[in-house]
């Protein structure tokens, strides 16, 4: 998850995020080539939007190495069993990882992971990030998040907002839009987005915050849900006319999953520079923007210096809003 009005990360947990990159660098003094082999572990299950831009990614990866890309599905845990077999890899260059940061800066403040994510993870590039959009169903009057707001405050309790469940991407934006704008909204959790969006259509409650997906996305396009808001650095190409939270004054509120590539702490550092370099080669391309934007995902780029602190950032930021909303994993 990326929050956009994260403040800076304290000094402890940005070094040990930074050490273990450090140990990339220790173990790579001498250049090193890219194996012939990389395993590409996809910490979602086949067949989804984050898994379809993993495959296209690892294709362009293996075209512009001359290597072999094998996708390796470890689905679960939201993520946190994909990246806990990265953290157990060979630091070798042979495995990496593709995941949103949440298993690193969110489920920590959840309860005990098998791995430590600022100690055995190295983060190697940002690739993408997807928006959180806040959609009203036909349950809801409200023609705007303004209107929205307003229908909360007048009726305290009444506004039903559905989210993926506790802790999910969609529920940290309704805390943080409950914070700031001091409502009292009803949530109703789901297990997963697919019986939510049916209920979603049939009306069976006002607002619902969830990632961007083609789904959702053909349901807006039909005039049956209708876009309030979308947590995101800017407005999307798809929905010009849809303002950002932040646009809206709920910066805390501006959220949006962050999507990267990760390897095994010690990896060595000149394979961590090339595969950086060779993944924002690959984003550049026309043919994997155009896959990223036609599912509302947005490329990234960045050194993996620049990855690490904001994934530090995020880490502190998270355990915040954790703390103080009282959130608990489902």
């Amino acid at each position: 998850m990326n929050f956009l009005a994260a403040s800076k990360p304290s000094r402890r947990t940005t070094t040990r995020l930074l050490a273990a990159a450090a140990l990339c660098a220790a173990s790579g003094a001498h250049a090193q080539a890219v194996p012939r082999t990389v395993r590409l572990i996809v910490a979602y299950p086949a067949g989804g939007v984050s898994d379809v831009v993993a495959r296209a990614l690892g294709d362009r990866l293996a075209t512009q190495l001359g290597t072999t890309v094998i996708v390796d599905n470890r689905a679960g845990a939201s993520g946190a069993i994909g990246m806990d077999a990265v953290a157990k890899a060979a630091p070798d260059g042979a495995t990496l990882g593709f995941s949103a940061i949440s298993p690193l800066v969110l489920s920590p403040h959840l309860g005990k992971l098998p791995f430590d994510p600022l100690k055995e993870i190295v983060p190697v590039a940002s690739v993408m990030y997807s928006p959180v959009l806040l959609v009203a169903t036909p349950a809801s009057k409200a023609k705007d998040f303004r209107a929205l707001i307003a229908e909360a405050k007048a009726q305290p309790g009444a506004v039903r907002w559905a989210t993926s469940g506790p802790a999910s991407l969609g529920h940290i934006v309704l805390e943080q839009v409950r914070a700031t704008a001091g409502v009292d909204v009803t949530h109703v959790p789901y297990k997963g987005g697919g019986q939510q969006l049916n209920d979603a259509l049939s009306g069976q409650f006002e607002i619902l915050s969830t990632n961007a997906s083609p789904t959702l996305s053909a349901h807006i396009q039909s005039g049956k849900l209708r876009p309030l808001a979308a947590g995101a650095p800017a407005r999307l190409e798809s929905l010009p006319q849809v303002p950002t939270l932040a646009e809206l004054g709920y910066s805390a509120a501006n959220i949006h999953s962050l999507f990267g590539v990760f390897a095994p702490a010690g990896t060595p550092a000149a394979l961590v520079a090339k595969y950086n370099a060779e993944i924002n080669k690959a984003l550049a391309s026309p043919e994997l923007r155009a896959k990223l934007t036609a599912t509302d995902n947005v490329p990234t780029t960045g050194t993996p210096a620049a990855f690490a602190k904001e994934i530090a950032s995020e880490f502190e930021s998270n355990g915040r809003i954790v703390k103080a909303a009282g959130i608990k994993a489902d």
